[in-house]
């Protein structure tokens, strides 16, 4: 079992930068793939970024390509997500998600934990 919670969500204005982490319960947290997900009011949740068990592998959707980056500490059983330069658009929840596989994957029905989420708000 692993427990999900994230934290460093919060109001920013639009160019601006935020950090968001997810700290995860049990030993075998190297083990797991993470991934980000947000999900928009009236929209479903979707793929944002995703890294594989040893960080050797990373994936993002186009859209945040160049601006997130999510490093993972398993020293600190921590995942991050690093978003720079951001745009009204990435206003959402923000959930991370633990895939047991290993792999990095975009798939919501790979991940077999998830967080409770964190309020994103990017102000124009």
């Amino acid at each position: 079992q692993v427990q999900l919670v994230e934290s460093g969500g919060g109001l920013v204005q639009a160019g601006g930068s935020l950090r968001l982490s997810c700290a995860a319960s049990g030993r075998t947290f190297s083990r797991y793939a993470m991934g980000w997900f947000r999900q928009a009011p009236g929209q479903q949740r979707e793929f944002v970024a995703a890294i594989s068990w040893n960080g050797g592998n990373t994936y993002y959707t186009d859209s945040v390509k160049g601006r997130f980056t999510i490093p993972r500490d398993n020293a600190k059983n921590t995942v991050y997500l690093q978003m720079n330069s951001l745009k009204p658009e990435d206003t959402a929840v923000y959930y991370c998600a633990a895939d047991a596989f290993g792999l990095a994957s975009p798939l919501k029905g790979d991940y077999d934990y998830w967080g409770q989420g964190t309020q994103v708000t990017v102000s124009a």
